[in-house]
């Protein structure tokens, strides 16, 4: 199975996630990165939230996971209340705290970081931005699912989903656009958000 690309967060230089989790999937998968700075996975607000850093390639309910909750405290970020429920056994971290304005920093560095994207990962952040500016969403009264746009596939079998659902009878619906090595990215996305913004999917799109 095809998995996305990942962050795995260091602390202090130590890979936590390999030290509580060594066999799990990192959670913050690219597809989360794509929005503004405040639904970013690792994102610190003033109200706590508690963020799931790893899971084992299933359901956190069902297979367990790593867990910290995030919370900004004046000037500081702190990551406390860790929870390893894929093995209660490993000692988790101890709790952390940042400054504030260096964490926002080092976000936002590790996601404008393109240097390490394929055609496909180049293309689905292109599809999430033009989708975002082009109000596409909104105009046909439709809404993402949570893991919104991904990729699968790498080479000439790459390609980009769009997964969401349909107002008002909730239909699961999804689009895909394969991603081609041998034209220009932007030209591939910039066309697909033309297709798609012309009709409704509702009668375009693959799903039920």
């Amino acid at each position: 199975m095809f998995k996305s690309v990942a962050m795995r967060p260091l602390v202090d230089g130590r890979d936590v996630l390999g030290e509580t989790h060594p066999d799990g999937d990192s959670s913050c998968r690219q597809e989360k990165w794509f929005g503004p700075p405040e639904t970013w996975p690792l994102w610190a607000s003033e109200e706590p939230a508690r963020v799931e850093l790893s899971n084992n390639d299933c359901v956190t309910d069902c297979c367990g996971g790593v867990f910290v909750t995030i919370r900004r405290q004046g000037e500081r970020v702190v990551w406390s209340d860790w929870k390893n429920t894929d093995d209660i056994r490993v000692p988790v971290p101890p709790e952390a705290e940042f400054d504030a304005a260096q964490y926002d920093t080092e976000l936002a560095r590790a996601v404008a970081d393109h240097g390490w994207e394929e055609p496909v990962d180049t293309a689905a952040r292109l599809l999430a931005h033009g989708i975002a500016e082009a109000g596409w969403y909104d105009r046909w009264n439709c809404r993402p699912l949570r893991h919104g746009i991904t990729v699968s596939g790498r080479g000439e079998s790459s390609r980009v989903s769009m997964h969401f659902l349909t107002a008002p009878d909730d239909g699961y619906r999804w689009y895909t656009m394969p991603v081609s090595t041998r034209e220009p990215v932007q030209d591939q996305v910039r066309r697909f958000i033309e297709e798609i913004t012309a009709t409704d999917p509702r009668e375009t799109a693959q799903g039920h």
